[in-house]
């Protein structure tokens, strides 16, 4: 009864993920709680989740984050941030998906698709869907407020540590896509306009602030969590004055955005992670027999792949590890190279909304964008498997 549990929670988990990633993880949650724990325990576990004033006030600021990049999108700063990116062609194939990539604005990848389009008819419809994916993803691997945030908290692990790890990763996968995706193009962006720097900077300073005051005070000795808010706020109001929205702006990307599904997102993934703790699962999978290598490398790249999400994965792994390998064992640099992982399997995955949105609007086929793609990812897993045979 107790793997009959587990399987089944992960069973809904993915099935249920593909429509609601908070209902997946709180479903989850109550199945291995029901089979292995008494209601009273359950009970107790819920409340404590719910009542935490850590997790609520990451909650909250995670739920805030989609209404800068909502705010941006409506007061047409990201349009004034768009057309000021005058560079090569290269460097602007790279560097414009990548700065889409920092707001979580749900289906993305086609704000960025039309800005790619105009580089050229010369690239092919694969190019242009593996370069939009590749790169809409590679700065956000190492961006604060992205996917990195519940799952560093879910580890109980300094973010910003983590970023210092993942760096190098980051470094050989931006290199993987640029030789495999952007070598070969030459030329500059078509320009009729000089570029308008007070169009230019504001948007880059709500994207930035953010994160760099969430690092100031942290440092400064302020609850991590509580500097985070204070941090994606001042973005917020910053987004609200300098875009001159108006209340019924704001009432509409309220809606647009669902703030709300993202602060329950947090409160599933730490509901989940304590009502696993706290069952009998944890002993069962201890006595399985396999290397920190093969979990973290070979089956996150394999849960990121078939699930199409970074979160998911990480909050099924984090609990398996520590259970199997203890809470010593989960350094910076192994939670690091589970995230790589995961991520890489994630960017070439055919149930990744952004693959398939790009797919369809570059009108190519998914098997074109692999056979771009593919070698790319099957370098960066090796190259993390053999990181993490070496060093951990």
């Amino acid at each position: 009864m107790i793997w009959f549990s587990f399987l089944l929670s992960l069973v809904l988990l993915l099935f249920i993920a593909r429509k609601s990633l908070w209902l997946a993880l709180i479903v989850g949650a109550f199945v291995i709680g029901i089979f292995n724990l008494d209601l009273t325990e359950l009970f107790s576990l819920i409340i404590s989740t719910i009542t935490d004033p850590a997790i609520l006030l990451l909650a909250l600021a995670v739920g805030l984050i989609p209404m800068i990049g909502g705010g941006l999108q409506v007061s047409g700063l990201l349009a004034d941030l768009v057309d000021n990116l005058q560079m090569k062609r290269r460097v602007f194939l790279g560097f414009s998906p990548a700065l889409m990539g920092l707001l979580p604005i749900p289906g993305g990848a086609l704000l960025s698709a039309p800005m790619l389009s105009k580089a050229g008819d010369d690239i092919t419809p694969s190019t242009y869907t593996a370069i939009n994916v590749w790169f809409r993803h590679i700065l956000i691997l190492i961006y604060p407020l992205g996917a990195l945030l519940p799952c560093s908290k879910m580890a109980n692990l300094n973010i910003y540590s983590i970023i210092l790890f993942i760096l190098p990763a980051f470094a050989v996968l931006f290199l993987l896509g640029y030789f495999f995706f952007l070598y070969n193009i030459r030329g500059n962006m078509p320009s009729e306009k000089k570029i308008d720097l007070r169009k230019m900077i504001p948007p880059l300073l709500i994207i930035t602030i953010a994160p760099l005051i969430h690092i100031i005070l942290s440092s400064s000795g302020i609850m991590d969590e509580i500097s985070l808010l204070i941090g994606i706020s001042t973005s917020l109001i910053l987004t609200y004055f300098v875009g001159r929205l108006q209340t019924q702006n704001i009432k509409g990307i309220f809606i647009k955005m669902k703030p709300w599904k993202y602060f329950l997102i947090i409160i599933g993934v730490f509901l989940f992670l304590h009502v696993f703790k706290a069952s009998n699962i944890s002993e069962e999978i201890s006595k399985i027999n396999i290397s920190k290598s093969f979990l973290i490398v070979l089956v996150g790249g394999f849960l990121g792949f078939v699930t199409g999400r970074v979160q998911l994965p990480i909050f099924i792994l984090v609990p398996i590890f520590l259970v199997k390998f203890g809470n010593s064992e989960l350094t910076v640099l192994s939670f690091a190279i589970m995230y790589v992982a995961v991520y890489i399997g994630y960017m070439i995955s055919p149930v990744h909304p952004c693959v398939s949105v790009s797919v369809e609007y570059f009108k190519t086929s998914y098997r074109d964008f692999v056979s771009k793609s593919f070698f790319p990812c099957i370098i960066g897993l090796c190259l993390t498997f053999l990181a993490s045979i070496l060093f951990l």
